[in-house]
């Protein structure tokens, strides 16, 4: 996890990381290595003697991590504040919160968390459902997205890791075939969260299979449309498209390609963004395994606080960073 080191462990001191599925080994294993890390303060949320009796075959100590224990009802409060927030009879407040994942994303709202991690046992759909429809989308965000840091064993492009180069890829899973509009939504969220969370100044390319009208076809033109529109909503950002990946990329191409104009982003960019979800998914998949890159997430973004979806497959370890990652990204955040 050479990227973490990027983020100081003073942005994880006291940092609250919700964990609504604290029965699956994988997330116990990966709040004790959290807090024995000082990566986070873990919360698990769930039924307290199935947590209790997960962890004792596992022979993990939980004496000192916070458990929320959903099998004794959740509270009047709890029950109160979401009945007001998504306008439901109380009843049906309590039933609803009786499930972990929609009550840590309540208890995450009311601010008495910093972020939650879901999705090893939960779909992405549930995730997501239950962010958008209680924690809510930031102001000006029309969809939920996803992002990828990618760190690239001896690239010299994008931003730098030791010998290693990072890269943002955006969105590679949750957005199947976005719209202009959504995908300059996409751009704009994630080049936010490039500064935001990596503390860089974001350089975002729309890519497609064109590189400024060498092609003509309406796909290409859906790039050229979000790219107006993101240069439109967020003028104070670099954004351009539509580009080719060797274009985006490597400076030499891009001015070949674009007879020297090639602005702030081709050549030089470090965030990516993919036409649609075949392409994301398939790019973040290849470099990983040709390149033998690191990927950490998907992470989600797009939402008030923040949020991780994690792919069923995570290991322990790959846990660990993404709580990392959205510690100091909570941190982050609140400044």
């Amino acid at each position: 996890m050479a990227v973490i080191s990027m983020f100081g462990k003073s942005s994880w001191k006291q940092c609250r990381i919700l964990l609504p599925e604290p029965e699956d080994e994988r997330i116990l294993l990966a709040s004790r290595m959290a807090k024995d890390r000082g990566f986070a303060v873990p919360i698990l949320v769930g039924n307290k003697k199935s947590i209790e009796k997960s962890a004792k075959s596992l022979k993990i100590d939980l004496s000192d991590i916070e458990i929320i224990d959903t099998s004794k009802g959740i509270g009047k409060r709890y029950a109160d504040e979401y009945s007001k927030i998504r306008k439901v009879p109380k009843q049906l407040a309590e039933r609803m919160l009786e499930n972990p994942l929609f009550l840590s994303a309540l208890i995450l709202r009311i601010e008495e968390a910093d972020a939650m991690i879901a999705g090893a046992v939960f779909t992405s759909a549930d995730v997501i459902t239950a962010s958008e429809g209680i924690i809510g989308l930031r102001k000006g965000v029309s969809v939920p997205s996803s992002f990828f840091i990618m760190e690239i064993p001896g690239y010299q492009g994008g931003e730098k890791s030791g010998n290693n180069g990072l890269l943002l890829f955006a969105d590679s899973s949750v957005n199947i075939d976005p719209t202009a509009e959504q995908l300059a939504d996409v751009a704009i969220t994630t080049a936010n969260t490039a500064k935001e969370l990596m503390g860089w100044i974001p350089r975002v390319a729309l890519l497609s299979f064109s590189t400024k009208g060498s092609a003509i076809h309406p796909k290409a033109d859906k790039i050229i449309n979000a790219t107006k529109i993101a240069n439109k909503k967020a003028p104070n950002l670099f954004i351009d498209g539509e580009l080719q990946g060797d274009s985006a990329l490597v400076e030499k191409t891009a001015i070949k390609k674009m007879k020297g104009k090639i602005g702030n982003v081709a050549g030089r960019a470090n965030v990516l963004i993919f036409p649609d979800l075949d392409s994301g998914n398939i790019s973040y998949k290849l470099v990983q395994t040709l390149a033998g890159a690191n990927a950490y997430g998907p992470i989600l973004q797009g939402f008030n606080k923040p949020v991780s979806d994690l792919s069923r497959g995570a290991k322990p370890e790959d846990i660990v960073g993404t709580i990392a990652i959205l510690s100091t990204w909570a941190k982050r955040m609140k400044r």
